[in-house]
């Protein structure tokens, strides 16, 4: 018996030459601009946004130290763990040229603003460990400098509670000696960022400092290290940047398809002239988003 059903390759279209070409020289196209807005993220706009974002978190961190509200613990006034990128502190390395505003997390999301606080360990100036990290290199790279640092450098912090001096007491990399035990009532701040070729990490390095001035009351912690989510750790990425990578590339896609249609109904010249801007607009987007699912000290 003879189906009567059309063969599956006769229900296909079949594009013409030409068209095949287009499509491919399309997919080419936004696949090109994805590539440049990734350099343009990584290279122009990224510094960018993390001057601007430290220029609002400064604002509005001195305002709370000049009205006593800035936080001085792990929890705010109204007994809640501080939301993710809360100013926290002031961190100041004159030998690196530093001077910004420390968030409160270590996401990646959080870093791309300025440097991060572990919310596991004390505010800087309190008696105990002190961890923040900084990116390397993306973002301003505001840590990118800080293997640099040599015994006996000054670092300053500033926090609710006041100002703290530290000095660089070491740098070290992966499988070097731990510092020693801090003695009970001493302070120790550490930095933390990624090391080796920009944009390419291979290593994290640590740099110690002694708390030298006279530490500040610590209140009762409630966030363990046990209790740190995952993406906090060091070389984390944020997952929650995948809805918004889906959504920016869903907007890319939209955005080609009537680029393609204006094409043909406006003309090529001015398809181009009102597309590609937008293309490059939703690639850059969606660049940071992808930047933000990278780890978190690149």
């Amino acid at each position: 018996m003879i189906s009567t059903l059309p063969r599956l390759d006769a229900a296909l279209p079949h594009p013409a030459p030409a068209q095949r070409t287009r499509f491919v020289a399309t997919v080419v196209t936004v696949v090109g601009a994805l590539l440049l807005a990734v350099v343009l993220q990584a290279v122009l706009v990224s510094p960018l946004r993390a001057a601007r974002d430290q220029h609002v978190a400064y604002d509005d961190f001195r305002y709370q130290l000049a009205n006593g509200t800035a936080p001085v613990g792990q929890v705010g006034g109204d007994d809640h763990l501080l939301p993710l990128g809360t100013g926290v502190a002031i961190v100041r390395v004159p030998a690196l040229g530093l001077d910004d505003v420390v968030l409160e997390g270590t996401t990646s999301g959080v870093m791309v603003s300025g440097p991060g606080h572990r919310r596991d360990t004390v505010l800087p100036g309190q008696a105990g460990a002190s961890v923040l990290m900084g990116r390397q290199a993306a973002y301003g790279g505001p840590f990118g400098g800080i293997a640099a640092l040599a015994v006996g450098d000054v670092i300053t912090t500033v926090t609710g509670q006041g100002e703290a001096t530290y000095r660089v007491s070491g740098v070290r990399r992966s499988g070097d000696p731990l510092p020693p035990v801090l003695a009970p009532g001493a302070g120790r701040l550490t930095l933390v960022s990624a090391t080796g070729g920009r944009l390419l990490p291979d290593d994290v390095v640590r740099v110690d400092a002694d708390l030298v001035s006279e530490p500040f009351a610590t209140p009762q912690q409630v966030l363990s290290y046990a209790e740190l989510p995952a993406d906090e750790t060091a070389y984390a990425g944020d997952g929650s940047a995948w809805p918004w990578l889906v959504i920016c590339l869903g907007a890319l896609a939209v955005v080609v398809l009537l680029t393609v249609l204006l094409r043909r109904w406006w003309g090529r010249s001015q398809a181009w002239v009102v597309g590609v801007p937008l293309v490059l607009l939703c690639g850059v987007l969606a660049a940071h988003q992808v930047m933000v699912l990278l780890p978190n000290l690149l």
